[in-house]
């Protein structure tokens, strides 16, 4: 099809000028002799090869000998292997075949006039074959008529609808300026109603941090007194080295010897000291303290549960009937799995002792707060929102411009398949043409899609540049390139892709048809008038 489109405007004159009659005339030449070499060979002339490589009497021209190099003195003969023989083929379209077929027994040239001495029974084909290329033709050009018809109608619609992007990209970029402005005016306000919200949230969280410091301390003195108690063994108001000796945790070099000396460093330097003197002395050691009421009480004993056996699981193999597999993963289970009897909890560090959490969660924000952060949040709620309205428009404008500037072919006509998609089915794959945009590939019966390439330029030959597009960089092929797409583009009444193919590996190609490819046909008043001339 993209072939027979390519030629239908240079064989439509052809068409018109057989569909209307035009009687051939037989001009006197040697057999097997195009009318336009007719000058060359002259009756009663010498005649000089077409190469120059002779010349030769012209008698001996077609006498079944070969004089000439390149087999122009044997046109209608098989003498010269490099010869061609021409078939005049009147009513049809005529053709050239090589010498080597002329009177072989098999008729090549529609008219017979191949096979003129190898008695081979030939019928002239060239009418009924001219009728049937004739309506073949007419249908190509009715059709080629009809879509440049349909073209015409694109590209109008092509131009309004150019001009409408052009105002609304206008408008658009009038609103943006508006937009612009009120994302700024919103910017402050919300910028105006952060810092009051702010300020009362750090004086909300400072307040709590100093009701919890407040907490901790009371605590710290509460837990300070019960030590004391706990070291004063002879209750006589005072904490001595020789007590502090119980608590060989506070050996400050935990070397296994807490010696006296050590402890009377511990109480900076004196014997013994009071309530008071024992805060300053419970600021060094409270980290390091285990009180001897954790210490004497025994880590409770975790009995291990037996788990209740399923009378179904009892029961779905006898004892000896278990599957050795199940056996032996059972005993992998076992030995991966570590035993919790092996297993022992460290012993508690001062900084692993539990501490009490009693602070709690920070109390709800007191309304006057809470009324500034309700403010500030629906500030920033206006904010964001016209902050996306404003992306939006970008993204519009950035659209719009890209349609404006693409590449829709000399007039446009090819506009109307943006943003629009084609899909083929095979009996394996359904494909799905997006023009400027990809081709894809999907399994029938279900998996996922294959990028066969996304759009990539127009590629088409330096005289017809816009019948070719071509899609790149697609999926990647294993161990081999990425995806690739070329779309052929050829002229029908209808906007459809008609084949697919893959010629090379991971190379598509696709045929597909559009009223948007066909160039007007010639009238038939041009050809007879060239006709008339000739």
């Amino acid at each position: 099809m993209f072939y027979q489109y390519h030629h239908l405007l240079s064989l439509f004159p052809l068409l018109l000028l057989l569909g209307v009659g035009v009687s051939a005339v037989e001009v006197q030449r040697p057999r097997g002799v195009p009318l336009s070499k007719r000058q060359f060979y002259e009756e009663g002339k010498p005649f000089t090869c077409l190469d120059n490589s002779g010349t030769i009497p012209f008698d001996r021209v077609n006498d079944d000998y070969c004089d000439c190099q390149d087999g122009s003195d044997e046109p209608g003969t098989a003498a010269c292997p490099n010869g061609s023989f021409h078939c005049t083929n009147a009513g049809f379209r005529p053709a050239f075949i090589p010498s080597s077929r002329i009177n072989d027994g098999i008729c090549d040239c529609c008219d017979t006039t191949d096979e003129y001495n190898s008695g081979a029974a030939c019928q002239n084909t060239c009418r009924e074959m001219g009728r049937k290329e004739r309506e073949s033709l007419q249908k190509m050009a009715e059709i080629a008529k009809e879509g440049f018809l349909i073209k015409q109608q694109l590209i109008q619609e092509a131009k309004r609808g150019l001009e409408d992007k052009k105002a609304k990209l206008v408008d658009v970029q009038v609103g943006k300026k508006d937009l612009e402005d009120k994302v700024e005016a919103l910017r402050t306000v919300k910028e105006t109603a952060e810092q009051p919200e702010k300020e009362a949230k750090e004086r909300h969280l400072q307040a709590w941090e100093d009701q919890k410091a407040l907490v901790r301390m009371e605590k710290d003195k509460t837990r300070m007194a019960e030590v004391f108690l706990e070291l004063d063994d002879d209750a006589d108001g005072f904490v001595s080295a020789a007590e502090l000796l119980s608590h060989s945790e506070l050996d400050p070099d935990s070397d296994g010897s807490f010696t006296e000396a050590e402890a009377q460093g511990s109480l900076g330097g004196v014997d013994k000291v009071d309530t008071v003197a024992f805060e300053a002395v419970w600021n060094n050691i409270k980290e390091k303290y285990i009180s001897e009421a954790t210490a004497d009480t025994p880590a409770p004993v975790e009995t291990p549960q037996e788990e209740p056996i399923s009378d179904n699981d009892s029961e779905q193999y006898p004892e000896d009937d278990i599957p050795e597999d199940e056996e032996e993963e059972d005993e992998e289970d076992e030995d991966e799995e570590p035993d919790d009897g092996d297993y022992k909890t460290p012993p508690p560090t001062p900084t692993q002792e539990k501490k009490d959490d009693d602070e709690g969660t920070m109390p709800p924000y007191d309304q006057e707060t809470q009324s500034l952060i309700d403010a500030a949040q629906k500030a920033r709620d206006e904010f964001d929102k016209a902050e996306r309205a404003l992306r939006e428009v970008d993204d519009q404008i950035r659209n719009l411009e890209k349609e404006i500037s693409f590449d829709f072919g000399p007039d446009a006509e090819f506009a109307h398949l943006y943003s629009q998609c084609y899909e083929l089915t095979t009996s394996e794959y359904i494909y799905r043409l997006c023009p400027f945009n990809r081709v894809s590939q999907k399994p029938k019966y279900g998996g996922s899609e294959t990028n066969l390439g996304t759009w990539g330029k127009w590629a088409g030959p330096e005289d017809n540049i816009y019948s070719v597009m071509k899609y790149e960089h697609g999926t990647g092929c294993w161990q081999g390139p990425n995806r690739s797409t070329m779309v052929k583009l050829t002229c029908g009444k209808e906007t459809v892709v008609t084949s697919t193919s893959e010629p090379s590996r991971c190379e598509y190609l696709m045929e597909f048809t559009s009223p948007a490819v066909c160039q007007e046909p010639p009238s038939l008043d041009s050809l007879l008038h060239e006709h008339e001339e000739l």
